[in-house]
């Protein structure tokens, strides 16, 4: 099976990347793009009582890797309840956790469970689970590094420092440029503990945004970093780790060991327009079509779970 490869530019979005207090905003107003009817999940017309009845205001916070998921999702959903508004903002796992913890956003996206990113344990009993896909993750690198397929030793050396030269580890000779995401984020936590283990990554450059860690690895000769597979594209090259390809079937089987569930979290008791969009992404539109396409892995693809403390067992 194919990774569906990102083009952000075929997007109606603009993510604008911020620090981590100064969150990317994206505010997307529903409408009907045309005067049809269509018959929705819950089984109501587009323009019939239930679409039109549904109103609220959802904000969104956290996870850059699960953003362009929820963003073509959103914007159906929309197209579907002219009444709902949707915001959704970047700014990293710890930030969307966080905010839904303390009531201040309807959702928070993640790439790590809640209990990996509270302070008091029992916060993440105020808060409800719902792991709408799976995201495979991996090391992305500059087109011009010769280097296509590394051991998990080697990238981890790389991280800490150890290695600074591509030839190294079996490249041309090319100083390797680190870019790291910044503190908070999922998609760091889930590649260190796969990839460093109890080992600490080394002090680079870090970025708070997918996006920006794609375009600064694309325009940097020599440059390594690592994105969801939702961000692979041409403009960089993903490198194969131990032989195994970053492929959907070898992240189902966890030949590929790097890749986490995408948690959107909201209130135990959500309003009904949030329990509606989250109901949205965890029916047949969705994980049916717009999962797959955006580069993500339904949930039911996978032959194996993993809990929050990393253990994996076979289902």
């Amino acid at each position: 099976m194919q990774i569906a490869k990102n083009s952000m530019s075929r997007r109606r979005f603009l993510t604008v990347a911020g620090g981590t207090a100064a969150l990317a905003g994206l505010t997307m107003a529903g409408c009907s793009s045309n005067g049809g009817t269509t018959t929705t999940e819950g089984g109501a017309e587009e323009g019939g009582d239930q679409a039109a009845d549904l109103s609220g205001s959802i904000t969104a916070v956290g996870s850059t890797a699960l953003q362009p998921l929820v963003e073509a999702a959103a914007e159906q959903f929309m197209e579907e309840n002219s009444g709902v508004q949707i915001t959704i903002q970047g700014g990293g796992s710890g930030q969307g956790i966080t905010q839904i913890v303390q009531g201040a956003v309807q959702i928070g996206n993640s790439d790590v469970f809640a209990e990996e990113k509270v302070d008091d344990p029992a916060d993440a009993e105020k808060i409800k689970d719902n792991r709408v896909c799976v995201v495979g993750m991996g090391p992305i690198v500059n087109p011009d590094v010769t280097v296509d397929d590394i051991t998990l030793e080697d990238l981890a050396r790389i991280f800490t420092g150890e290695v600074t030269n591509w030839s190294e580890v079996g490249g041309a000779d090319e100083e390797i440029v680190v870019i790291n995401r910044q503190a908070g984020s999922g998609t760091r936590a889930v590649f260190e503990a796969a990839v460093l283990g109890d080992q600490e990554s080394a002090t680079f450059q870090e970025q708070d945004s997918s996006g920006t860690v794609a375009k600064m690895v694309s325009e940097t000769p020599g440059a390594i970093s690592y994105l969801a597979f939702s961000y692979f594209d041409d403009q960089t090259k993903a490198l194969s780790v131990d032989g195994v390809a970053p492929e959907t079937a070898n992240v189902e089987d966890n030949s590929w060991t790097i890749w986490a569930y995408e948690h959107m979290y909201t209130a135990l008791e959500p309003d009904e327009a949030t329990q509606a969009f989250i109901d949205y992404m965890m029916s047949d539109e969705v994980q049916g079509s717009l999962v797959e396409e955006n580069g993500y892995i339904p949930v039911s693809g996978m032959k194996v779970e993993k809990d929050a403390e990393g253990n994996v067992t076979e289902l």
